[in-house]
């Protein structure tokens, strides 16, 4: 007699689920290696979101699975409301109302590019596809911005001029500009001064690269050649950054004893530096300021900040709820000048934010908007806390980038501009994603 449990036809195994999105890291990539052409970039990041907004369209309402799990979902949503949500109550009584709000509306294009971002992570061929990409991008500008210090001309921004001066018949950066820039810049060019902490907030992402792929030595070569571009960037909030990023991915593949070696190699350089380059010398004798027993000292250690920073504090306390509007520093500083007969030391013309995250929130978005951050911090470090440990090594690389970014004990280019507001947002979406992709391991516990 025929067995028929032996004869039956197996059911069918069900394909394996796609996860995230095969093109996802090109949107991103593309995001990050236009930052030289703001422009274009800004154009990829809109496009991105609307092929964000299709591809939802297509899949979210389906299977969203395929795209995100749903704890990645929740938390790249709820980090860009944390950081969306204090504009859109700073609006309601802002000092440059119609400004407010259009800014707060414009940035709602934030959130499906933020959806793409974490989903270009959401997996583990997505995310080394994306993670090394950003580490070869680092890894390029680095080599150019050493070949700029060595020659005196960034290749990259050379072609990318070159190429502009065909299309539209003049530069991507004024004469005057250029002839006066007083340190390296690298891709970025001499009309966009970013290339420090950029490089430093990036660069987690080439550090963890190098170690995975050469060990110790690789990471050591990649530390020693970004930190070299760092220093001659100029940017003392950079060399802040930078530190904070060597001691927390190095510490544990290096241990302290050798990283304390890292750092000494890297105060014999920046004694080189000071001794060689009148721009590092110019900032460490600057910096030395801070060491005199008098305000003006410190005044001009921080070039100007504390000026800044008193108006700062004059407009959390005058718009204690909400602030003073998103962007509206600019227009606010007049009447909070606490020196308005004196010339500040960044020249002409009033300050255009309060160059301190805390501060910024504070003073634009008062303390509703400090509330709404702390909230996303807290949700974010709730996230890491409740993960298991092959998400948090996934997620390694963007926590990193993200928290010497906003490290508070710091300065800050303005976290509520186009380019540093994206560049943070883009951090935390990779965050997300990488922490809670299908493939992390998180436990996700309440």
């Amino acid at each position: 007699m025929t067995n028929l449990s032996a004869t039956a036809d197996p059911s069918p195994t069900p394909a394996p689920v796609p996860v995230g999105w095969r093109w996802a890291p090109a949107w991103v990539l593309a995001f990050v290696a236009l930052w030289p052409a703001p422009g274009y970039a800004e154009a990829v990041m809109v496009l991105g979101a609307l092929a964000a907004i299709v591809r939802l369209l297509l899949v979210r309402f389906r299977d969203g699975s395929r795209l995100l799990s749903g704890p990645a979902w929740a938390l790249t949503s709820v980090l860009f409301c944390s950081y969306w949500l204090p504009e859109l109550l700073s609006a309601v009584d802002a000092i440059d109302q119609p400004r407010a709000i259009g800014e707060a509306i414009v940035d709602l294009r934030y959130l499906p590019f933020l959806w793409l971002a974490a989903a270009a992570v959401a997996d583990a061929s997505s995310r080394r596809t994306t993670l090394g990409g950003l580490a070869i991008i680092v890894a390029a500008w680095t080599v150019d911005a050493l070949v700029q210090a060595l020659a005196g001309t960034s290749p990259l921004f050379w072609g990318i001029d070159t190429l502009k001066q065909a299309i539209s018949g003049h530069g991507m950066c004024p004469v005057a500009e250029t002839a006066r820039v007083d340190r390296l810049s690298g891709v970025l060019g001499p009309c966009n001064l970013k290339l420090g902490v950029v490089m430093a907030s990036l660069s987690p992402f080439a550090l963890h690269v190098a170690a995975r792929r050469f060990g110790s030595a690789g990471w050591m070569v990649a530390a020693a050649a970004i930190g070299l571009v760092v220093l001659l960037a100029g940017a003392r909030a950079a060399w802040l950054t930078f530190g904070l990023a060597l001691v927390l991915s190095g510490w544990q593949l290096l241990g302290w004893k050798r990283l304390l070696g890292v750092f000494a190699f890297g105060a014999i350089a920046l004694g080189v530096l000071t001794a060689t380059s009148p721009q590092v010398r110019d900032r460490v004798q600057r910096t030395a300021h801070a060491l005199a027993a008098n305000p003006e000292g410190v005044d001009v250690a921080l070039s100007g900040r504390t000026q800044i920073w008193g108006a700062a504090m004059c407009m959390a306390g005058r718009h204690p709820v909400n602030g003073v509007g998103a962007r509206g520093f600019r227009e606010a500083f007049p009447d909070c000048d606490p020196a308005p007969g004196e010339a500040p030391a960044w020249g002409d013309g009033p300050a255009l934010h309060a160059h301190q995250i805390v501060l910024e929130i504070l003073s634009e978005t008062g303390f509703l908007g400090l509330l709404c951050w702390l909230a996303g911090a807290a949700l974010a470090w709730r996230a890491w806390r409740y993960a298991g440990d092959a998400a948090r090594e996934h997620a390694r690389p963007a926590m990193l980038a993200l928290v010497v970014t906003v490290f508070p004990f710091n300065t800050h280019l303005a976290f509520y501009s186009t380019f540093w507001g994206g560049l943070t947002l883009l951090l935390a979406a990779l965050y997300a994603g990488s922490l809670l992709g299908r493939d992390s391991g998180a436990r996700h516990q309440a």
